[in-house]
């Protein structure tokens, strides 16, 4: 009926991503305190500047992929449109990020004399980008453009789910690998002595596992999945019958 009220969320949709945004934010907080309590700050043209990459990262590839991938949770009765729209806003803003981040470290290797692309975490991230880039790209082509018809459209969403949940998981794990890469570089012979450094850095791991865990949890719930409103089902079976030729009977 015309001007009621929306249905409300399920029970406990909520408080799991308000959980999820006060972690993400307090790792980002935990993110900027060990760069600049240990590590000397941020800067671009200095010798600081591959402390850029690590801060782009947790930003771009975690916090910012990690809500993208949340807004189909959240915006439940906004129109299907504007929530695809701002689902691949929050997804290019998180390529641009992590793009400012790879060219921080590249350009910072650059100038130390440091060599690229050797360890397990400079390879694991360069996949994770450019899956990440071919997801973004391959999901505006099929969801956001009028031209991918409704069975191709169809038969592809299963791969985009799947592939945008294990790239989250991929560039989390990533993460990780960076941490304790840049803690046996700086803290080799302290870090077995639980000096703060490695406890900071420990407990930034450790929220990087419960924030993928709670978006995770979240995402997997088919109970708390995002109901088609009624206009959507309307316009699908018109768009259906646009690019199948099919009836809508």
């Amino acid at each position: 009926m015309d001007g009621a009220p929306p249905p409300a969320s399920p029970a406990g949709l909520s408080a799991y991503v308000a959980v999820s945004q006060l972690l993400g934010l307090t790792l980002l907080a935990t993110t900027g305190a060990w760069l600049g309590r240990y590590q000397g700050g941020v800067a671009w043209h200095s010798p600081l500047q591959f402390n850029v990459h690590p801060l782009c990262m947790v930003l771009g590839m975690v916090f910012l992929q990690g809500d993208a991938l949340l807004v189909y949770r959240v915006f439940r009765h906004e129109t299907k449109r504007s929530t695809k729209v701002l689902h691949a806003l929050l997804h290019g803003l998180a390529l641009v990020i992590a793009l400012v981040g790879i060219v921080a470290v590249f350009e910072s290797h650059r100038t130390k004399g440091t060599p690229d692309m050797y360890s397990l975490h400079s390879w694991c991230g360069m996949a994770a980008f450019v899956l990440y880039l071919l997801q973004w790209l391959l999901g505006c082509g099929f969801f956001l453009l009028p031209s991918a018809s409704f069975s191709l459209r169809g038969r592809y969403k299963p791969q985009h789910v799947f592939f945008g949940i294990a790239l989250f998981a991929l560039s989390i794990a990533t993460c990780l690998l960076g941490i304790t890469e840049m803690l046996l570089f700086n803290i080799r012979d302290s870090y077995s002595h639980f000096v703060p450094e490695g406890i900071l850095a420990n407990t930034l791991g450790m929220l990087l596992l419960a924030f993928g865990l709670v978006v995770g949890y979240v995402l997997t719930r088919d109970d708390w999945k995002r109901p088609p409103l009624a206009e959507e089902l309307a316009l699908s079976m018109d768009f259906k019958t646009l690019t199948e030729g099919e009836s809508p009977g």
